[in-house]
């Protein structure tokens, strides 16, 4: 059978639009296709008056060739050169994303145009780069840095305007042999450093330059090395910045490796006065703790200095001690210095400030407060280096520490895991199983590990010329904390074709008035939840709960397979379709950090387990069930297009090859062993989620790479299905599996159909909305439409009639869309029903441990799941809605 790949879409085949659509200008259509300019905006207003920013924007099919150049223009007229590349191209090999990278003006009313333009621009000023055997040299203009290719730093020196304010910086890692408060012995204590093995220069500018190191961590006076490190260093030009992306993979033994403290270290030289020395820490709101290392104030003032205190809190420069008299001498020598400072923020809701003034001295209380938001500072009036954590709070137990404030050299640590915090304990909840009835999980002995999870942690360096001020190092802080981003406008993603099915806000009438407040309002209510449950934490940020306990207000966080969703239908997609659709900030945080939080610590980076995810649990890697429908790069694309984040992509093209897995573990071992349900294969694969896991992950690499191989998988299993006799119904529900080729056979004993309704709710509908757009398999494309048709409604022989048919309302309405069946359209509706807004009730103490918004029927499986098909709907079929349609609420399975 001969395979063809389209161009462009055909008219036939494109979506139809809401109403909303028709009102757009025709310049968005324009900009579609290259004619016109594709207008940008802030996602949200930036803190400083310049940084560094890199984005991702989509262009319809056909439209732009990857040699074309742009150039950005803001609204006050400027004009800002871009460093560009490639993300994913279309079946054609036109551009389907490209990325930018610049340095903005924060300007609140600014709003951007990207304009292509015949030849690059040479930028008014652009990063150094300069590779050599021992290292390789950074200089912004402003900040000069030379990172070695081997050793314990990452970066051995820093310079601003060729003043030191780095000598090293390292990654060190504090471990214990065992749990604390165990009997017997006190466990052992050691520490590990960076050791980095290789550097790759990934960009080398001209607005933005990525260099890339990997090692591990050896022991200090030992011979251990563990705990595999990437850490991406970026810079931009003409900024004071390093922004660091830190990520470990954890590959220790639970029962045995207890990290007690994980930190990113610098030197920071000093060579003026001690009271010319300063600290800062930042607290909530835009809290800054500012501090000189000896404040110049006590009992009395020197004689004759004037108000020497304010000139020192404003960041003057002190005389030395010797400019003033014998008495002024006595008083320099007897006021406090003070050595040592440091933030802790032992959960979300609290940290505390202290300062000693050496090892032999105690620790004095200084400060409280509730929420940090990662920032510290050490430096004198010449300048110094501050270090600032994204979502430190949220990822508590986490510090910040200074050390030696009043010698030549303080050390400046960030703390991810805080040594003051109890150490980190990676041992599963219980010692047994409970069993999938009683508890709906899934355990197995040697499954429930966390050897190969992963953790990344996003920190900025600025190198200052100066003791930065209070509302400086404010907005540092908060820069750090919500990143820049530039965005398109959700009218013009839509209107370029990505992402598959979604749908517009709508508000024309009644009903789509009530769609848009449910949609809303679960958002909302869930935004509630992750803070008034507190879903923080080192290894928890980023998920939320899977099922709700109404009689202990609470959800069931302690009972198996009900605790951490981890991805399980894809509340991920969820919030993303969410934030495409409305370009809300807040819905694109929460997407984010579940992003992050699923490619990294819900998957398995090395190991047995390797390149697949766990189900749902307790522990995030408790469940036996591995799977690679929470690893695949169907989750991760829009975080990866939207910010061109390299750690994503590395996420993405490490699952490229996922389907490998399937020859060491099947997924149905349990289910369905291999005695009983046995194939001539090399291994057993479902179509959902396994195959349409993998598909996302084929697809995404094709169109990264343009490599036809992963496409020719995709049409293997294509026309495998095809040929079936009953399509995606065949079989007992697995079939025979080739990796080589991705072929399969239906050669397994068993019925002859099966209606699988994890084929879809997965992320499998979304993929193959999306895919079939791509690729002409009109075999496989009848197989598809008569698995839409007949999953809600059996065929006269049978086959079809699968459970939760509001899930799959979206499968009935692609199939009436595409065979314009307005007697479809509206079974769709009928089968989802009225997704009614959520109707919290207001709890209080003693029935809960403090004030609560609950919703008693709440699921993140359904809600995840209604959302979604309600999202699609309105895009296939929203023009066919039953004035009579039933309500739904937002309920449990």
């Amino acid at each position: 059978m001969k395979m063809r790949f389209l161009p462009l879409i055909p008219a036939a085949k494109r979506w139809p639009r809401c109403s909303l659509l028709a009102c757009l200008s025709l310049c968005t259509f324009a900009a579609l296709h290259g004619n016109s300019p594709v207008e940008l905006k802030w996602l949200e207003t930036p803190e400083l008056p310049s940084r560094g920013v890199t984005w991702g924007v989509p262009f319809a099919q056909g439209s732009v060739q990857p040699g074309q150049n742009f150039v950005l223009q803001s609204t006050d007229g400027g004009t800002h050169t871009l460093q560009s590349w490639p993300l994913a191209y279309w079946p054609d090999g036109s551009l389907k994303w490209k990325a930018f990278a610049s340095v903005l003006p924060a300007d609140s009313d600014a709003s951007f145009s990207l304009h292509p333009t015949p030849e690059a621009r040479n930028p008014a000023q652009s990063i150094t780069v300069l590779p050599t055997e021992s290292s390789v040299s950074i200089d912004t203009g402003v900040i000069q840095a030379v990172i070695p290719r081997r050793g314990p730093a990452l970066i051995a020196s820093l310079k601003r305007d060729k003043r030191q304010v780095l000598n090293d910086a390292r990654l060190i890692i504090l471990l214990q042999n065992g749990p604390d408060g165990f009997e017997g012995q006190a466990p052992n204590h050691s520490s590990f450093i960076s050791e980095v093995e290789f550097v790759t220069v990934e960009q080398d500018g001209p607005m933005r330059a990525l260099i890339r190191l990997e090692g591990t961590h050896k022991q200090q006076g030992g011979a251990r090395k563990w705990l595999p490190f990437v850490v991406r260093l970026t810079f931009y030009a003409g900024q004071d910045s390093v922004d660091v992306v830190h990520t470990f993979t954890f590959d220790g033994e639970a029962e045995a490796d207890f990290i007690r403290g994980i930190g990113l270290q610098c030197s920071v030289p000093l060579h003026e006065s001690i009271p010319n020395r300063h600290v800062r820490f930042s607290g909530a709101d835009g809290g800054i703790w500012a501090e000189p290392v000896q404040p110049l104030y006590g009992r009395f003032p020197i004689p004759g200095a004037g108000d020497l205190y304010t000139r020192q809190l404003a960041g003057e420069s002190i005389p030395e001690a010797s400019r003033f008299g014998s008495v002024g001498q006595q008083m320099f020598a007897d006021w406090a210095s003070w050595s040592d400072y440091k933030l802790t923020q032992p959960n979300a809701n609290g940290f505390q400030i202290q300062k000693r003034m050496g090892s032999e001295t105690v620790w004095l209380d200084a400060a409280q407060g509730t929420r940090s938001s990662g920032y510290a500072f050490v430096g004198e009036v010449s300048g110094g280096l501050a270090i600032a954590v994204r979502d430190f709070w949220q990822s508590h137990p986490s510090a910040l520490e200074i050390r030696g404030a009043t010698t030549a050299e303080a050390t400046l640590t960030a703390w991810l895991w805080s040594p003051d915090a109890p150490a980190m304990d990676l041992r599963h909840y219980s010692t047994r199983a409970h069993g999938l009835r009683a508890a709906y999980e899934d355990v197995q002995a040697g499954f429930s590990t966390p050897y190969g999870i992963a953790r990344t942690t996003e920190l900025t360096l600025f190198a200052t010329d100066s003791i930065p001020k209070p509302a400086l190092a404010a907005k540092q802080a908060a820069s750090v904390q919500h990143p820049r981003l530039l965005v398109t406008s959700p009218e013009y993603l839509h209107e370029s074709g990505v992402f598959g099915v979604w749908s517009l806000p709508d508000s024309s009438n009644a009903q789509k008035r009530n769609f848009e407040a449910a949609l809303a309002g679960a958002l909302e209510h869930y935004q509630t939840e992750i803070d008034q449950r507190h879903w923080y934490g080192f290894w928890d940020y980023g998920d939320v709960m899977h099922g709700y306990d109404p009689h202990r207000h609470m959800w069931r966080y302690d009972i198996g397979g009900y605790a951490w969703a981890n991805a399980e239908l894809v509340p991920n997609m969820w919030l993303w379709y969410s934030f495409l659709r409305t370009g809300d900030p807040a819905v694109y945080r929460m997407a984010e950090a579940m992003t992050r939080h699923v490619g990294e610590v819900d998957s398995y980076h090395i190991g047995r387990f390797q390149g697949l995810g766990t189900r749902h649990n307790v522990r995030h890697w408790g469940d036996g069930a591995k799977e690679a429908r929470v690893s695949q790069a169907a989750l991760q694309r829009f975080y990866y297009y939207l910010t061109a984040d390299e750690r994503t992509g590395d996420l993405m093209r490490a699952v490229r090859d996922a389907d490998q897995s399937l020859l060491r573990l099947d997924p149905l071992r349990i289910a369905m062993p291999i005695e009983r349900f046995p194939t001539t294969a090399a291994a057993r694969i479902r179509v959902g989620p396994d195959w349409l896991a993998f598909v996302g992950n084929w697809m995404t690499e094709w169109e990264r790479t343009g490599d036809p191989s992963y496409r020719d998988k995709i049409l293997a299993g294509m026309t495998s299905l095809a040929e079936f006799e009953h399509g995606l119904f065949s079989g007992p529900g697995v079939f025979g599996y080739d990796p080589e080729t991705g072929a399969m056979i239906n050669d397994i004993p068993g019925p002859s159909h099966h209606t699988a309704h994890l084929v879809s709710i997965m992320g499998g509908a979304e993929v193959m909305f999306e895919l079939l757009e791509l690729v002409d398999h009109p075999e496989f494309e009848q197989a598809w439409l008569d698995y839409c048709r007949h999953y809600n409604r059996q065929t006269p022989e049978g086959i079809g009639g699968g459970n939760f048919p509001h899930w799959h309302a979206r499968l009935t309405a692609y199939a009436a869309m595409k065979t314009s069946d307005a007697a479809l359209a509206e079974a769709a509706w009928r089968e989802l029903g009225a997704v009614q807004p959520m109707q919290t009730q207001h709890i209080t103490p003693p029935q809960s441990l403090q004030p609560i918004e609950e919703v008693p029927g709440i699921s993140t499986n359904s809600t995840s799941q209604n959302l979604l098909n309600l999202i699609q709907l309105l895009e296939m079929v929203g023009h066919s809605i039953p004035s009579d349609l039933e309500a739904r609420k937002i309920i449990p399975e």
